[in-house]
């Protein structure tokens, strides 16, 4: 098979040696509010509403992205009559965005939080049409560190992949829970035994950063978790899916432009994600298999490491620490089902404003949770294309009342 030209970074192809002098830490400089001036140009604005039609996908070197990549590696967008362009793979979360506002991309998967940050305080018109994946990130500690909970962890340094992140928000929710205090400031100020430090990573620049002793930690989603622990003998603290139980994480967004001139287009587009979810969820192994860099190389990660990321979740394996305490629970590593319940999106708004990020917060402090259930999410191409898969047994999906769920948090 021909291997996917997924414009990879060649350093991303190493086993994570770090280049201490190369590398720098600092913040992501949109997350912490310079979206607003990217987006300031109606000359821009213009560009995300054109498309040609054709699908162009960006997305990150995790896991998260499957849909997309089984879509476009299986046929079904072409199956669907669609026109697809090879996805380009992207470092971090900021040059997905700019690309998915710039209309470089009209297809993107995004951490959950980002859509509401982009609609509600920049004003850009985003849609959630599904969720990319649910569970699907871990905590993971440095093999030298001793912690086996949360309240072992003051005086940490952990990086978060964004701050507008589920990872960044279940992280500080378990932190104050432990009766511990997250702050933000410089990896060189002095930090309290009752403080964790966050900084912002990119993935591909975690498992180097813990190899090199620059971070205590990180809380990311695969397949860099799974590389932290092959590749940088990381310890596995807490999987997210066992503290909110079948929680989102990336989902899978549209410009509302593109969306209501071309809701034919729209389906199709959805119908074929909606079946790769299906595949994937039926099919994990071989789906790592062809996404790693052995396989079709999407991913520049080894194929061990990504079926490791997809597959193995043994409470046996990950009992010190106690990284799975709700077996009870049935989630996978990461498991598919896309139909974004409404009552996440509601527990998400609500959790974010309780969430430390830099930048400014003022737009999520009078962000009804209820509204932004129905005005950011848009499931009417979702439901639509579930319907045409009656016997799918999908996971956390009750086949009795399949549009509403329970969310369940426990840390």
């Amino acid at each position: 098979m021909v291997k996917c030209n997924c414009n990879h970074d060649e350093s991303l192809d190493n086993e994570y040696t770090l280049d201490k002098g190369r590398r720098r830490f600092m913040l992501d400089s949109l997350a912490a509010g310079g979206l607003a001036a990217t987006l300031g140009t109606a000359g821009m604005m213009r560009q995300a509403m054109a498309s040609d039609g054709v699908v162009r996908i960006g997305y990150l070197p995790i896991t998260d992205a499957t849909p997309l990549l089984v879509a476009h590696a299986n046929g079904y967008f072409e199956e669907e009559g669609l026109d697809v362009a090879e996805p380009e793979l992207i470092r971090g979360w900021s040059p997905l965005v700019e690309g998915f506002t710039s209309g470089r991309f009209n297809l993107v998967h995004l951490l959950n939080p980002i859509p509401i940050w982009m609609r509600y305080n920049n004003d850009f018109p985003v849609k959630l049409m599904a969720w990319a994946h649910i569970n699907g990130s871990a905590l993971l500690m440095s093999g030298s560190s001793s912690a086996e909970n949360f309240s072992d962890l003051g005086g940490s340094q952990i990086a978060v992949p964004y701050w507008y992140s589920v990872h960044n928000t279940l992280l500080q929710m378990a932190l104050r829970q432990a009766g511990l205090e997250p702050v933000i400031q410089e990896q060189s100020a002095p930090l309290g035994d009752n403080q964790v430090n966050l900084l912002i990573l990119p993935p591909p620049d975690m498992a180097p950063a813990l190899a090199g002793g620059q971070i205590d930690g990180y809380t990311v989603a695969e397949p860099f978790n799974a590389a932290g622990e092959n590749l940088a003998n990381g310890r596995l603290l807490r999987f997210t899916g066992d503290i909110w139980k079948n929680h989102p994480c990336c989902v899978l967004c549209m410009n509302e432009n593109d969306v209501e001139a071309k809701p034919e287009w729209t389906q199709k587009v959805m119908n074929a994600l909606v079946r790769a979810e299906l595949y994937a969820q039926t099919n994990k192994e071989a789906t790592a298999r062809m996404l790693s860099r052995d396989g079709k190389g999407y991913l520049p990660m080894p194929e061990d490491v990504v079926v490791k990321a997809m597959t193995h979740y043994d409470p046996d394996d990950y009992a010190s620490p106690d990284a799975i305490r709700h077996e009870d629970w049935s989630t996978g590593r990461i498991d598919f089902s896309p139909y974004p319940y409404p009552s996440a999106t509601r527990q998400l708004v609500k959790s974010m404003n309780q969430t430390l990020v830099s930048g400014d917060t003022t737009f999520l402090k009078g962000l009804d949770p209820d509204f932004v259930a129905r005005d950011l999410v848009d499931d009417r191409f979702v439901k639509k294309a579930l319907e045409k898969y009656p016997d799918a047994h999908l996971p956390g999906m009750d086949s009795a009342n399949p549009w509403e769920r329970e969310e369940v948090i426990k840390v």
